[in-house]
Formats: structure tokens, sequence, C-alpha cells
């Protein structure tokens, strides 16, 4: 499994897909659902989803994920061929000088270029230390015009990306752009691998949403569309095993997969997460008894879908579960293909054993 999700991770984070513009990964995705034998669809936003039917007497799960990424969004093309650009989600400020970038005009057409750094030997020393804002940031894709920039299909509105790109640190480690969500994709389709053979077994809906980095809501309509019970995310949980990150929990790269507790926004946005109880007990009773080690989350500043899922229709069960990952939204992501491993395998227990008797009922947990 760990190779296969290696290559399933490789394949999926070489692809761009933009938030908004996320046609090519979602293409890649079905074609490895119809492989497994799995139908799927896509709806009107562009949420990829395939159902595995089961048992109508049990609570159904929606197990979803996101195919997007951050990123940027063409505003303004220069008379000299320069390219200014919009931030597309939580894009940091201080990591984008002299990254490189890929323009998405069309497959086989793209046009790679670097988001401008001012030369060295011409910084004053007030600028030496200055984080240059977005807005004055430029990328310089080699064009000497703004008619040649056009010619190239690059227009306002055009999709960048980081550069896709895969660096392998060790046996074990990945580094790459959008691990964030492209490993929960590469989960998500092994999960579905084990789980359709399983019986008996809850009806399954596995969904591949849009537009998580642009403003979270993308899996909702596939939420309104098929009314689960309950909801699985899997997403990144920040991981604190770096100098930098010691003092915001405990989650460590290689320890295992992890279950969020609690997530808040607090920057502007009044929402996050407290897990449904029953999920809660759920993967703590499967990872004790299959002796799986499961990590503990609680953080402020990141939200996932079910922020929003959790308040579809009469309110949905949900989850955040998630390996643990460095450096998010850099261009350089590093997640741990162990973790991956044991979370595809933690999910798939657990989803299947939950039968007619799984309780939603908060009473049922009170303590």
């Amino acid at each position: 499994m760990k190779e296969r999700l290696r290559t399933l991770l490789t394949e999926l984070m070489l692809i761009p897909g933009l938030s908004g513009h996320e046609g090519r990964v979602c293409r890649a995705i079905r074609e490895k659902l119809t492989l497994l034998g799995l139908a799927c669809r896509t709806d009107m936003l562009g949420n990829l989803i395939a159902t595995i039917e089961g048992d109508a007497a049990v609570p159904s799960v929606m197990l979803l994920t996101h195919m997007d990424q951050l990123g940027f969004v063409v505003r303004k093309i220069e008379p000299d061929g320069f390219i200014r650009v919009e931030r597309l989600g939580g894009v940091p400020e201080r990591a984008l000088a002299s990254q490189t970038v890929l323009l998405c005009v069309g497959e086989g057409r793209d046009r790679k270029g670097v988001i401008a750094n001012k030369s060295h030997h011409a910084t004053t020393l007030d600028e030496k230390y200055k984080v240059v804002p977005y807005a004055d940031l430029y990328i310089d894709a080699g064009f000497a015009s703004a008619e040649e920039a056009q010619a190239a299909g690059v227009k306002i509105g055009t999709p960048v990306t980081y550069l896709p790109n895969v660096v392998e640190l060790g046996d074990e480690c990945i580094a790459g752009t959008a691990v964030d969500d492209r490993a929960g994709c590469a989960v998500l389709l092994e999960a579905a691998r084990l789980l359709k053979d399983k019986s008996p077994r809850p009806t399954i809906h596995l969904v591949f949403a849009v537009q998580e980095e642009f403003n979270l809501r993308g899996a909702v309509t596939a939420a309104q569309a098929l009314a689960p019970d309950i909801a699985i995310q899997i997403d990144l949980v920040l991981a604190t095993d770096t100098p930098d990150m010691a003092h915001r929990g405990d989650v460590k790269l290689g320890g295992g997969p992890a279950m969020s507790l609690y997530s808040f926004h607090g920057r502007g946005t009044l929402n996050g997460l407290i897990p449904h109880p029953a999920l809660v007990g759920l993967f703590e009773n499967i990872a004790g008894e299959r002796g799986m080690p499961l990590q503990r989350s609680a953080h402020v500043g990141a939200l996932t879908e079910t922020s929003y899922v959790q308040l579809v229709g009469e309110g949905v069960a949900c989850i955040d579960m998630g390996f643990p990952m460095r450096y998010s939204h850099s261009s350089l992501e590093v997640c741990d293909l162990g973790d991956l491993e044991q979370l595809t395998r933690l999910l798939a227990d657990a989803i299947a054993v939950i039968n007619p008797k799984f309780s939603l009922d908060r009473d049922d947990y009170v303590t």
C-alpha cells in the first residue's frame, strides 16, 4: 500500500489544480475510481462523487477530501510583459519571492515563470528584512510585451500555481506542492480500494471536493445532495515537531494519523469544528483495538469543510481526521508515507464497523 500511496501522491501533486480550476485533477481521479469499478459523477461546482452502496439501516458516511490547491489568478499584464497576480487562498507572502510558478493556460501550453526578487546588490538596508506585499510582486515568464503574453494564452483570470514539484526526503518522507490535499486524495483512493469489498458496510459517499482553499464551502453542495449522517474529512494536521512549532501541540511527523479535537479559525471567521463524540470514540476504540497510533490535535488558525458541512440539513456528525504535515501552504510541504498508510487503514477499519447499533444520539455520550 505504501508504494501505491507514493505513486498516487507523486502523480497527483504534479497536476496543477487551482481552486475553481480542478478539472485536470478531477479527470485523473475519475480514471482511478473507474479502474476500481466505481461509477462517479460531478455536481455543478465540480465536486467528484462516487457512492459505494451499503446497508440502508446503517448511518451513511460521507468521506471527503479536497482536490484543489491555493495559488494566484492573473489580475494585470504590464505593457512590458510582467504579470501581476491576486492571491487565491492563504498564500504566505513571506515565502513568495523567487518561487517558480506555472501559468495554467492549457495542458501542453502551460508557461513557467518566476516571482521576481529584487537583485540583492541593489537592495537597501530597509528592504533586506522587509516582506514584500503580494500586490507589489510580479511574475517574470520571459515575455517581452503584453501582446506576447496574451498570444501565449495568458489573460486576466488565468490560474497560477506553484510549479508542481516532488522531492523525496529519504525513504519515508515526501516534499511537494499541494501535499495539502493531494495526500488526502491518495488516502481516499486507497481507502476506497479497501472499503469496496468490505461487507457488511454502511453506504459510503466518496467526495473529492472543490474550492476548499477559496472559501471552504465547495463540499457543502455535495452534502446537501447526499444528506449523509456522518462526514469524515481528510486533510493535513499541523505537525508541531519543528523548532518553530513545538509550542503549538504534540503532533509528530511519522507518529501516525491524527484526530482533531478542536479547530477554530480565529481570524475573521467565527467557525470551526468540535467533533461529534460518537466519532471520537469510534476512532479511539478502533485505534486501540488494532494497536494503531492515533495522535490528537487542537489548534486555532485553520478550518476545513466540516465547519460548514456540519450545518447542512438538521446537522451532520462530523470529524476531521488527518496526516501530520510540515510547512503548510508553502511551495514544498512535507508528509510521511507511513502516516498516510496508517491513516488509510484506520479509516477503512473504523467505517467498516459502523452498524445499525452505532448511535449518533449525543445523550449516549454524556460524561
